[in-house]
């Protein structure tokens, strides 16, 4: 049985005979609901592509390929991510002595899979930590969804249990701040922030020591994203880390960046530049149910060797999702295999 087949078994199987199976049976089916929503454009049009690609050769041949090959390409999986698939899949058919196209549907999603995996597991698990506050940093440009982001992220915390503040030290965009303050009135958790124009710096030092007296579990920092100009975002993001880190051991604890989907090429140039200027640990993609091009994750993890901790699948709270490949790879490829 391929990766998929067994994919598809546990989230279609019987559940409650899973020794495997951690988490109970009710939450998973509603996430992977999630998952199949926010995917459907990407299902209409990469996937679909997929699948008529199957009916339309009896053989597999050099024709065969080359139109695979463009498919993938225009999916956003990166052209040198494409190239080596291909050659891994020619190599895997000839191997296996596979000409039907029929027959390697399923190895092009369990390859596709694999490419996600590979040699090393990138975990998409926020660490709390056990002792004082966790302290996540929120990097990416305007117009991503990056505050937005930090509203949903907190409250899927608040529903775990986690006293959570939010820090807005975007003290340079117009509107970041009172639009932050608006989501921790939403979703119910508390607020730090001062008016426009405001050291960014002392904002997080003043928000941080609020959050080591309160007895704060998570503490999540909105930043600015003015990446036309790397050598001052650069100094900005340097000097917020040293306060945190005076602050709060280990500090920060994650830095995530916040990256839109549905700019393709264009977000993954910008995952690379952020890499440039600070130290990311792990990737939140908005806007994933926008955008046909489903092929984004994987790009992202042959390209820029970062795991993608959330991923945003619709305009509600609750489509924010941890990420996990295996409800992605269900999701976006359940109906052709």
């Amino acid at each position: 049985m391929g990766i998929f087949n067994k994919i598809k078994n546990m989230f279609q199987g019987n559940k409650e005979n899973d020794v495997d199976f951690k988490e109970s049976k009710d939450v998973v089916q509603e996430e992977v609901k999630v998952y199949e929503k926010g995917l459907s454009k990407s299902r209409e049009g990469f996937v679909s592509k997929l699948a008529n690609l199957t009916n339309k050769y009896r053989t597999i041949n050099d024709d065969y390929f080359d139109e695979l090959e463009e498919i993938l390409i225009m999916a956003d999986i990166g052209v040198n991510t494409v190239m080596e698939f291909i050659d891994r899949l020619k190599e895997r058919a000839a191997k296996e002595k596979i000409n039907d196209p029929e027959l390697l549907k399923e190895i092009i999603v369990d390859e596709l899979f694999i490419i996600y995996v590979g040699d090393e597991v990138l975990s998409s698990k926020i660490e709390y930590q056990e002792n004082g506050p966790t302290v996540i940093l929120f990097v990416g440009v305007n117009g991503v969804g990056k505050t937005t982001t930090i509203g949903k992220i907190a409250w899927r915390m608040k529903q775990e249990g986690k006293k959570v503040l939010l820090v807005a030290a975007d003290t340079f965009r117009a509107g970041a701040i009172l639009q932050l303050q608006e989501w921790s009135e939403r979703v119910g958790v508390d607020f730090y922030g001062t008016e426009q124009g405001s050291d960014p710096a002392s904002v997080v030092y003043d928000g941080c020591t609020k959050a080591v007296e309160g007895g704060y579990d998570v503490v999540l920092v909105d930043t600015a994203g003015r990446l036309q100009n790397k050598v001052n975002l650069m100094k900005e993001l340097e000097k917020i880390n040293k306060v945190i880190q005076g602050i709060v051991d280990g500090g920060p604890h994650e830095t995530l960046l916040v990256i839109d989907a549905t700019t393709g090429q264009n977000g993954i140039s910008q995952a690379k530049s952020f890499k440039e200027i600070t130290d990311i640990t792990g990737l939140v993609l908005t806007k994933l149910d926008g955008t046909a091009k489903g092929g984004i994750v994987l790009a992202i993890k042959e390209q820029v060797g970062l795991p993608v901790k959330f991923i945003g699948l619709g305009e509600a709270k609750e489509d924010l999702q941890v990420f996990d490949i295996e409800k992605y790879i269900y999701g976006l490829f359940k109906d052709m295999v």
